[in-house]
């Protein structure tokens, strides 16, 4: 098994993108953690919702805009992945520097590119 991913903004609903992002995930042997606003699975993975207690958490890829990301500063920090993902839309500058001063990797990409490319 690859590294572990950690996908926020997880959602049953094929058509959005993080949907895409994890099912593609598990098809690239990596182990995901889903974490959305409601219960549910992918690819028979839970959805969690909260933030609960993760561990070897190595990228952190985001799908929830920047206004929504607020909440998830200080748990994202803790969990002190390798990099954190901003896909198209969820960019956030302040956020980034932030990242980057607590030794966090920061990277304006989309993960479906990335694991298309074979640069993930």
């Amino acid at each position: 098994m690859k590294s572990k991913t950690l996908v926020i903004g997880a959602s049953e609903n094929p058509e959005r993108y993080a949907n895409k992002a994890a099912n593609r995930l598990v098809q690239h042997g990596h182990a995901v953690e889903l974490l959305g606003l409601r219960s549910g699975t992918v690819r028979g993975n839970p959805i969690r919702t909260g933030q609960p207690e993760l561990n070897d958490i190595d990228t952190v890829t985001l799908y929830v805009s920047p206004k929504n990301q607020t909440g998830f500063y200080e748990y994202i920090k803790k969990l002190k992945p390798r990099r954190v993902i901003f896909n198209p839309g969820t960019e956030n500058p302040a956020f980034e520097r932030d990242l980057q001063q607590q030794g966090i990797e920061p990277i304006e990409a989309c993960t479906l590119v990335m694991l298309a490319i074979g640069q993930y």
